[in-house]
């Protein structure tokens, strides 16, 4: 089963919560500045005013600001997160805008086909098992609503596969390192969060297992992909 398991998601959370000072910078820092720009294109036009929307893995809450930011303001939005050291900095972020929750992907304290829209910002990859995530995620979507998924993606093609996790493997440290020291160097764990990932045919496959229809972008040759999934 795809996923992190108990032991492995329990030493990410932990590292996740040590680095929460530095959390935001690196981020961008090791994305080479594409973080934004992905959570844009994969929140415009899915997300409108009215709208009922879970941010799962929420973090500092960049993907909520996005989604307020397409709903003009007009957006019931519900930050969910294991770390509620994250949900703190995230208050700090969204004021009163938003509900804080916290809990895992594969046990969601929701009602079924409560949310319009959920949204995931670099954070199923550190789902402990991935298909259990998915249906539940699937559960508390209404009728039409979209899973909006954007993460590192896992090129099906050997050779570009190869080029990401040699990226992920060994840039990447030096680069969170000139971010933020030595605490950026923790984020290399994000290595082993990859390789537990599956490939982008699969993660495609799993999700249409579940969803009727799938928007499945691949840039960065495969390396980042900015998914919408319709129930």
């Amino acid at each position: 089963m795809s996923g992190l398991g108990k032991s492995y998601w329990g030493e990410v959370i932990g590292i996740l919560r040590s680095i929460i000072p530095v959390y935001d910078k690196v981020n961008r820092a090791i994305s080479l500045g594409k973080d934004s720009e992905y959570r844009h294109r994969g929140i415009q036009g899915r997300i409108f005013p009215g709208n009922t929307v879970l941010d799962a893995g929420s973090g500092y809450g960049n993907m909520s600001q996005v989604a307020l930011r397409e709903a003009q303001g007009n957006a019931n939005i519900v930050m969910y997160d294991p770390i509620p050291e994250m949900l703190m900095n995230a208050r700090a972020y969204l004021g009163a805008t938003a509900f804080l929750s916290t809990g895992i992907f594969e046990y969601m304290p929701f009602r079924d086909g409560t949310f319009d829209a959920i949204l995931c910002g670099y954070s199923l990859r550190d789902a402990i098992y991935l298909s259990q995530a998915i249906a539940e995620m699937y559960r508390v979507l209404k009728d039409g609503g979209r899973l909006i998924i954007v993460d590192l993606g896992k090129p099906d093609c050997r050779v570009t596969r190869a080029m990401v996790s040699f990226y992920l493997k060994y840039i990447l440290g030096i680069l969170a390192f000139a971010a933020a020291g030595k605490a950026g160097l923790k984020f290399r764990t994000l290595y082993g969060t990859y390789l537990r990932w599956p490939k982008n045919s699969e993660l495609y496959a799993m999700l249409r297992d579940k969803f009727s229809r799938i928007e499945f972008d691949k840039p960065m040759m495969g390396g980042a992909i900015i998914v919408a999934a319709y129930k």
